[in-house]
């Protein structure tokens, strides 16, 4: 088997994205406007409900925005792997178009994105990392 890509972002730190990421790409539109009614504590399914003061992509996002351009822009590389764009052995001319094309907020691009879990998920297995390890292990 080849040598893994090198990766400059630490694996526990995609986990914990994808993780997230699960979490928000399980959240519903809000059938009510009302947080009152949509208390997770009266309504246990309205935990699921995506509100506007919800802090799921706020926590995403700065999560992301605190990483260092090396590591978004491999974020980002793992995510093109992942989905397709580029074959593993393709990984460094992934993260080189990452950095090329960066112009907005990394965050806002990936969240963007309406499978990026399984992206980065799918992205760790294909460069040779079980994914299910490290995010048991962030668990």
């Amino acid at each position: 088997m080849a040598a893994k890509p090198a990766l400059e972002i630490a694996p526990e730190k995609v986990a914990h994205v994808i993780i997230k990421a699960r979490e928000y790409d399980a959240k519903v539109g809000a059938w009510n406007a009302s947080a009152e009614e949509g208390d997770a504590e009266e309504d246990p399914n309205a935990i699921l409900e995506d509100f506007a003061n919800d802090p799921t992509a706020a926590e995403i996002a700065g999560f992301i925005d605190a990483l260092n351009d090396d590591e978004q822009v491999n974020l980002v590389a793992l995510a093109w792997v992942g989905r397709g764009t580029f074959e593993p052995e393709e990984f460094d001319e992934a993260v080189e178009m990452a950095r090329n094309e960066q112009t907005s907020s990394t965050a806002s691009y990936l969240l963007g994105l309406p499978l990026l879990a399984d992206y980065l998920e799918e992205g760790l297995e294909k460069l040779g990392y079980s994914a299910n390890d490290i995010e048991s292990d962030v668990l």
